[in-house]
């Protein structure tokens, strides 16, 4: 099998030895998004709710640059430094989704890249 990797402006570049996604058959493998502004490489952490669409439009821009949009994703991984901004997260995250919600789970870790307080990483199905 054949992997194709995935690489957009419309997310931030990688900051260390990885790809935005890889294509593996029909499933895309996007890597855990923080909330780093593509346009100018800052963090977009103001509060909580910033900081997940921020992460939830960075995962919008590679699902673009692969043909595929938010209804495309089948399973998603939350790391979360405060397991407390759940019900916010939450909040957000539901927003980007209409129907057929993907699988899920929503984990605390003690700590992430930046020292941010939201990863999410996407499956996706063509």
């Amino acid at each position: 099998m054949n992997k194709q990797t995935i690489n957009t402006h419309e997310a931030p570049a990688p900051i260390g030895p990885y790809s935005q996604a890889v294509w593996a058959g029909n499933l895309l493998f996007c890597s855990g998004q923080i909330a780093i502004n593509p346009e100018n490489g800052n963090l977009d952490t103001a509060d909580i709710n910033t900081e997940t669409r921020r992460v939830m439009e960075n995962i919008g821009g590679i699902l673009r640059a692969a043909g595929l949009d938010y209804s495309a994703i089948v399973k998603t991984t939350i790391f979360l430094k405060d397991i407390n901004d759940f019900a916010a997260v939450n909040t957000v995250y539901g927003s980007y989704f209409k129907e057929a919600f993907p699988a899920r789970e929503t984990v605390q870790v003690s700590m992430l890249p930046k020292n941010v307080n939201v990863e999410i990483s996407v499956t996706a199905i063509k």
